[in-house]
C-alpha cells in the first residue's frame, strides 16, 4: 500500500471519527469543550447541527388501543371476512363512460384472499373463522369495521384489549365504501375514539395505524401519509389516503390516526405483490366514512342523493371537439327517463361544471358529491350545453330508489328511416338500422340510429375499439337518424376546420352502454 493511499485512508477514518465525536456532543455535554476545540483545530468537519428527537406516541397507543377490537367472524366459507385485501397491481381502470350508480359490490372481486384461523383449510361447506378490526365510536357499543370483514359472517365475536369477549349484531353495511357497523352490548360504557377531518390531512404527516394484523392482537404502526384522493378503481367513491404505515391482512376495518388521536381513515387495503405490507396501504377518509356510518347507525342503510346520469371523462379530443379550452367536468353520456335529471332538463352531451355551488373538476368529483347531498334538496347545477353555460336546478333523489327504476327504464324512441342506407368513413361502415341488423347485432329496439357493420384495423374507428354492432345515435352533437347524417355531420366538421368530431356510441347496440368518444378526422 502506497503512502498516498494510507493518507487518504487515515484522513478519512480521522473525519469519521470527529463526526462520531461532534454526534455524541448532544449526548454528553460534559464532552462538548474538548470536541469543539478538536473539530476548530483539525478543521475536519463542519459543526453539526442538533439531532432533533422523534415525539414518542406511547402516551398516545396507551389511550387508543382500549377503544380498537378485534372482530372475529364465522362463516360458511363464502363471502367470509379477511384480513387487509391486496389491492392488485394490474386491475384495470373502469371504462370511460361507466355508470357511477351500478349497484354492484365494486369489492367482490377485488378482495381475493381469507385470512383463517383455526378452520384453514377446510371444505367450503363446514365453518371457518377470519378475523378483521374494528373501533368503538359510541359508548353504547357502536362499533365501524370493514364491509369485507362482516360479508357473509353468521356469527360476529369482539375482542376487547382487557379480553371481553361480546357477541355483536350487523347493523347495517355499504359495499360501495365497503364500510359497515356491528353493535354489542356491554355491562358498561366502552372507551371510544372520534373522527377528525380529513380534508386537513397533509402529505407527509404522521398517522398511526392500529389493529389485528395475522390475528396477533392489538398492533400499533407509525407511519406518515404518502398520498391523498387515490383512487384504486375499488367504486364509485373512491378517494382514498395513502399510507406506508405497516397495514397487513387483519387490519381491514382499523383506524388510522393522526398524532391528536383523531381517526383519520379506516385501513381497508393493501398493494402487495407478497401478501404482506410494503410500505402501500390505502384507507378510507374519515369525511367520506362520517356520514355513511351515521346513515348505517340510524337507518341499516345508506340513503345516497341520485342525480340519474351516466357520465364519462372530458378527455382532451372530447374538449377539443366540443371548442372547450380545458377538459374539466363531467360529461352527461344518458340520463335515466323520468329521473332526476332528465326532470331538471339534463341532455347526453351537456357537461356538469358545477353541482350545489361545488365545482366539478373531474368525473370522479360528480358522484361523491351527489351522493352526500341530502335527497329532496333543489339544487343549482351549472353545465356547458354547445359551448354556452346554462343554469338549471334539480331536486336531488334518493339513489336506492333510482337503481330500481334504472334497471327497468329505457330510452325514448324515435322511428327507424324507411331505407336503409351505407357509408364508409372514418375507418368504418355504417348502416342505418333495420329490422335485420337489429335481429343480427341484438340492439336493443330502443335503440336508434346507424350500427357500424365493419370496421377497418388502421382507421381512426379502430383506434377507439368500436366494432361491429355497436350503434352511432349522435354525431356533431346532433340526433343519427340513419348513415348520411354521419357521412353529412363529418363534412361539417371538416369544414369547420375541427380535428375531431364528438360521436355518442351504444356499445354493442346496448342502451346501458353509452359513452361519446371523439374520432380524429384526419
Amino acid at each position: 500500500m502506497s503512502a498516498k493511499t494510507w493518507t487518504v485512508r487515515s484522513l478519512a477514518l480521522a473525519a469519521g471519527i470527529s463526526m462520531l465525536a461532534a454526534a455524541a456532543v448532544t449526548q454528553s455535554p460534559a464532552l462538548a469543550p474538548a470536541v469543539a476545540q478538536t473539530a476548530t483545530d483539525e478543521t475536519l468537519t463542519p459543526a453539526q447541527p442538533m439531532l432533533q428527537e422523534l415525539p414518542s406516541v406511547a402516551d398516545l397507543a396507551d389511550r387508543l388501543l382500549p377503544a380498537v377490537v378485534e372482530i372475529t367472524i364465522e362463516s360458511s366459507g363464502e363471502g367470509s371476512a379477511e384480513a387487509a385485501p391486496e389491492a392488485q397491481p394490474d386491475t384495470p381502470p373502469s371504462p370511460g363512460g361507466e355508470n357511477p350508480d351500478d349497484p354492484a359490490n365494486p369489492f367482490k372481486d377485488f378482495f381475493d384472499e381469507f385470512l383463517k384461523r383455526g378452520q384453514g383449510g377446510q371444505q367450503p361447506q363446514q365453518k371457518m373463522t377470519s378475523m378483521g378490526s374494528g373501533f368503538v365510536v359510541d359508548p353504547s357499543g357502536i362499533i365501524v369495521t370493514n364491509n369485507h370483514v362482516v360479508e357473509g359472517a353468521e356469527s360476529i365475536e369482539v375482542h376487547f384489549s382487557d379480553d371481553t369477549v361480546l357477541k355483536a349484531e350487523l347493523v347495517g353495511r355499504d359495499p360501495k365504501t365497503d364500510l359497515a357497523v356491528i353493535r354489542v352490548k356491554p355491562e358498561k360504557p366502552l372507551p371510544v375514539v372520534a373522527f377528525g377531518d380529513s380534508d386537513k390531512l397533509r402529505v407527509g404527516e404522521w398517522v398511526m395505524a392500529i389493529g389485528n394484523p395475522f390475528g396477533l392482537g392489538g398492533s400499533v404502526s407509525l407511519g406518515i401519509v404518502s398520498a391523498r384522493n387515490r383512487d384504486i378503481n375499488a367504486g364509485p367513491y373512491d378517494d382514498f389516503i395513502q399510507t406506508d404505515a405497516a397495514i397487513n391482512k387483519g387490519n381491514s376495518g382499523g383506524p388510522l390516526f393522526n398524532l391528536k388521536g383523531e381517526v383519520m381513515g379506516i385501513n381497508t387495503a393493501i398493494f402487495s405483490p407478497s401478501g404482506g405490507s410494503v410500505g402501500i396501504g390505502f384507507s378510507v377518509p374519515s369525511n367520506t366514512a362520517k356520514n355513511v356510518i351515521s346513515q348505517l347507525t340510524q337507518f341499516g342503510e345508506t340513503r345516497r342523493g341520485w342525480l340519474g346520469v351516466k357520465i364519462q371523462a372530458v378527455t382532451d379530443e372530447i374538449a377539443e371537439s366540443l371548442n372547450l379550452e380545458n377538459t374539466r367536468g363531467a360529461l352527461v353520456a344518458d340520463v335515466t327517463p323520468t329521473g332526476p335529471a332528465e326532470q331538471a332538463g339534463l341532455q347526453p352531451g351537456d357537461i356538469i361544471v358545477e353541482f350545489n355551488g361545488r365545482p366539478v373538476v373531474t368525473m370522479r368529483d360528480l358522484p361523491k358529491i351527489v351522493a352526500e347531498t341530502p335527497i329532496g334538496t333543489k339544487v343549482p347545477v351549472k353545465v356547458l350545453r354547445k359551448g354556452k353555460e346554462v343554469a338549471i336546478t334539480a331536486e336531488v333523489g334518493r339513489l336506492e330508489d333510482g337503481e330500481k327504476l334504472a334497471d327497468a327504464a329505457g330510452s325514448k324512441t324515435a322511428p327507424a328511416p324507411d331505407a336503409p342506407a351505407v357509408i364508409t368513413v372514418l375507418g368504418m361502415t355504417v348502416t342505418s338500422i333495420t329490422d335485420e341488423l337489429r335481429t343480427k347485432y341484438g340492439i336493443d329496439k330502443d335503440i336508434k340510429g346507424a350500427v357500424v357493420t365493419e370496421v377497418a384495423q388502421d382507421g381512426a374507428a379502430a383506434d377507439k375499439r368500436l366494432e361491429p354492432g355497436d350503434v352511432i345515435t349522435e354525431a356533431g352533437e346532433q340526433e343519427v337518424q340513419g348513415a348520411a347524417d354521419i357521412s353529412t355531420r363529418v363534412e361539417a366538421a371538416k369544414k369547420a376546420g375541427k380535428n375531431s368530431i364528438l360521436l355518442l356510441i351504444a356499445k354493442g347496440g346496448k342502451s346501458a352502454e353509452m359513452r361519446f368518444i371523439a374520432l380524429k378526422l384526419k
